[in-house]
């Protein structure tokens, strides 16, 4: 399995969100991007995995896929009803 890095950009966001009293903890973020509920193809070779938040948000983070290793570039969290197609 790869390992998983967070850019400077990724590990910012999240003490941000927080201090929106948004905890998104790390290994949720992996799990995210190990195992998305909904994954999408972003612009140049960066990859868009999606994870059920709660009732009302998904948790979105954007990553690059290497040889060895997966780099988060960023997170955040969305509206289902912006993100979710039924």
């Amino acid at each position: 399995m790869k390992e998983i890095r967070f850019s400077d950009h990724a590990q910012l966001k999240m003490e941000v969100l927080a201090s929106h009293e948004i905890s998104i903890d790390r290994n949720f973020v992996i799990e995210t991007v190990r195992s998305p509920d909904l994954l999408e193809t972003g612009e140049v070779d960066k990859l868009i995995a999606q994870k059920r938040l709660n009732e009302n948000l998904v948790l979105r983070v954007v990553y690059r896929e290497f040889n060895a290793f997966i780099l988060i570039v960023t997170l955040y969290p969305g509206r289902r009803s912006r993100y979710e197609k039924d």
